[in-house]
């Protein structure tokens, strides 16, 4: 038996739809080719001016700074995340004693500058410096160091709360619900089905706050830590040659591109089992 389709009843396939030339789509390619533009006069400024003694130079000290700055943004990162915990259960609570506190934390870290905080720990606690001799801790408010990672960890530490706190109310309430019905106990649930869900919604905003983490470390250098931008600043006084920020400004877009590159693998990986 024959299965061809006789020509009266063969169905003929629209065309290809033509792009069209919008006014908005020439702009954003009008956009492309400036920034392309800029960026093949960038490398082509670069290479011009390259100048090897300058960089045997002083790329020791970028080296040194960069290790600081990631020392910097890891050390806090992760003590703002052990901090971010009872901090967004506490925002979650029920009980106002303990959600109010919460609020007025995040509230303030939040909405004020990370520079601002930075000054307050570094030059206001200063003030009572007679009182923090008297119970010990004038060793650790004196050092500009321990003061940033003070700074940097209550600030990431309030945002990271707030990651938490929507990863874990954007989990439907019926995945408790369902979890209680089986006898399961809250911390089990929160454990087992609760916060490998929330992982995957937190993920993008946790890999966007290290981000800002990095770029924000640039501001310790106004209170003397010679972290990459620090070091940076101290060349340009030396030589007065503008590639030495370029310099910086590449070695920050790297970071952030490894970074982003990373949170794409790792988001693929414990989302693998969504697109079977």
């Amino acid at each position: 038996m024959s299965l061809a389709v006789p020509a009266a009843q063969a169905v003929e396939l629209p065309p290809p739809l033509q792009r069209r030339w919008s006014r908005g789509r020439l702009l954003g390619h009008a956009l492309l080719g400036i920034w392309g533009l800029l960026g093949l006069a960038l490398v082509v400024y670069l290479v011009g001016a390259w100048k090897a003694e300058l960089f045997a130079r002083y790329a020791p000290a970028y080296l040194s700074g960069l290790v600081v700055t990631l020392e910097l943004v890891g050390i806090s990162v992760a003590l703002g995340a052990l901090l971010s915990l009872p901090v967004a259960f506490a925002r979650m609570s029920p009980r106002r004693l303990l959600s109010w506190p919460a609020y007025g934390y995040v509230y303030f870290f939040r909405g004020t500058p990370l520079l601002a905080q930075a000054f307050l720990v570094y030059y206001g606690l200063g003030q009572f410096r007679p009182q923090l001799e008297a119970v010990g801790l004038w060793g650790f408010f004196r050092e500009a160091w321990w003061c940033a990672i003070l700074a940097f960890t209550l600030n990431t530490a309030a945002y990271q709360a707030e990651i938490v706190r929507g990863a874990v109310e954007s989990v439907p309430r019926g995945q408790w619900e369902g979890a209680a019905s089986l006898g399961l106990r809250r911390w089990l649930t929160f454990r087992k089905i609760i916060a490998p869900q929330a992982l995957i919604v937190a993920l993008r905003p946790y890999g966007n706050e290290i981000i800002l983490m990095i770029k924000g470390s640039a501001i310790v250098a106004i209170i003397t830590v010679y972290d990459l931008m620090g070091e940076t600043r101290r060349a340009f006084s030396r030589t007065f040659d503008f590639q030495t920020y370029i310099w910086a400004a590449i070695i920050y877009l790297v970071l952030v591109e490894v970074l982003r590159i990373a949170t794409d693998r790792i988001e693929r990986s414990i989302t693998r089992h969504l697109r079977r």
